[in-house]
């Protein structure tokens, strides 16, 4: 089968979606797949194969301008690509400036089955809002797909509330469960060392999050939540970058906190199970999240989380059972959270064993690959 991608942005950039992508190629090795996506970046080459994609990327390196190119004109070189390989589906990772392609190209070829992925995280509002006078075009992404699959419940609700006019399935994103390690002498040195490097004492708890430095993950609220611990040794690892880093910077030093607060900026994703294993819990107050990855990769790693009710984050997080719940932009309660965790260790293991048995039954990436081929299959 011949699958046409249309991406917004691609590896080397990386998110959620991209992970998936990636994952879900991978393990698809009798399907033949192209991406058309923005170039976003002018070192990156126009055309090379990465895992199981060949990549076109489209613009001149500038990210605004390459992302509306997509969005305009990515169904002129789809068409190109069409008539050289005649592609079995289309398929859009988000609605976004790639869905826009898509459903141009969906527009000039309407037998060709149209595969929307749905994995926004931003707050659905503020989706509306940038799209703008082009709404009634956005929405036509969703009515024009043939088959609409979506990482949470949340996200579709949102498919319909769209004018989906097709099956909508939820398919969530997994974890690599091969990548978290696994506790004997060497993990435990490499643990040892990994503190030493951080100048983290042993007898110091860990708090992490890994977070783009952005309004909707709430980290402005975690560091705050920090400061008001009635506990005396902590530290808080904060991964990843983002345009709130300098700004949440001066929180943390107007409160004092500059030896608490670890800011250690993007970390590769293949080393985040690193920190993730030096780590006592895992804290995101998202005020918006299409799923959450970074809580199932937390979970999987054995380390409990703390999360709001928003988004697909009900999904997998069920309080006092696999994680707990605290309230949006509430410091004072993500600190009450925080501490339970730290003290009550029933509660703290109960949720370590009921997370880590969730995401093995449910976020494998070989069972959801097997789902998307089924959904592949479907639409041939």
């Amino acid at each position: 089968m011949k699958i046409l991608i249309f991406s917004t942005a691609y590896l080397p950039f990386i998110g959620g979606a991209e992970v998936a992508v990636k994952e879900i190629t991978d393990r698809l090795g009798d399907f033949e797949f192209d991406m058309i996506t923005a170039r976003l970046n002018g070192k990156l080459p126009k055309f090379e194969r990465v895992g199981n994609i060949n990549i076109h990327r489209i613009g001149i390196g500038a990210p605004m301008f390459d992302k509306y190119l997509l969005a305009f004109f990515g169904q002129r070189f789809a068409r190109k690509l069409h008539k050289k390989n005649n592609y079995d589906v289309i398929w859009s990772i988000m609605a976004s400036y790639a869905g826009f392609a898509a459903a141009s190209f969906k527009k000039i070829y309407p037998t060709t089955p149209f595969l929307l992925t749905l994995q926004e995280g931003d707050d659905l509002n503020y989706i509306n809002k940038r799209v703008g006078f082009l709404k009634s075009k956005f929405k036509q992404i969703f009515s024009s797909a043939d088959y609409i699959q979506c990482i949470s419940n949340f996200l579709a609700d949102w498919a319909k509330n769209m004018g989906a006019k097709c099956e909508v399935e939820v398919v969530p994103n997994g974890v690599s469960l091969d990548k978290l390690k696994s506790e004997n002498e060497e993990v435990k040195t490499e643990i040892h060392n990994l503190k030493n490097k951080l100048g983290i004492k042993e007898s110091e708890k860990v708090i992490i999050t890994v977070s783009r430095l952005v309004p909707k993950n709430g980290v402005g609220d975690l560091i705050e939540a920090v400061s008001k611990l009635q506990i005396p040794n902590y530290k808080l690892l904060i991964l990843g970058s983002g345009p709130l880093e300098e700004s949440l910077k001066s929180k943390t030093e107007s409160l004092k906190l500059g030896n608490r607060v670890n800011f250690l900026g993007e970390i590769p994703n293949k080393k985040v199970p690193e920190y993730l294993a030096i780590s006592d819990v895992f804290v995101r107050p998202s005020l918006s999240e299409g799923l959450g990855n970074a809580f199932l990769e937390a979970m999987a790693a054995g380390v409990p989380v703390i999360g709001t009710e928003v988004g697909g984050i009900p999904d997998f997080l069920v309080n006092r059972e696999t994680g707990l719940f605290c309230e949006a932009s509430n410091s004072n309660d993500i600190a009450e959270k925080i501490k339970l965790l730290l003290t009550d260790n029933d509660l703290r293991n109960k949720l370590i064993v009921n997370g880590r048995k969730l995401v093995e039954e449910k976020y494998n990436w070989n069972e959801i690959a097997e789902r998307m081929e089924n959904i592949f299959n479907k639409l041939e």
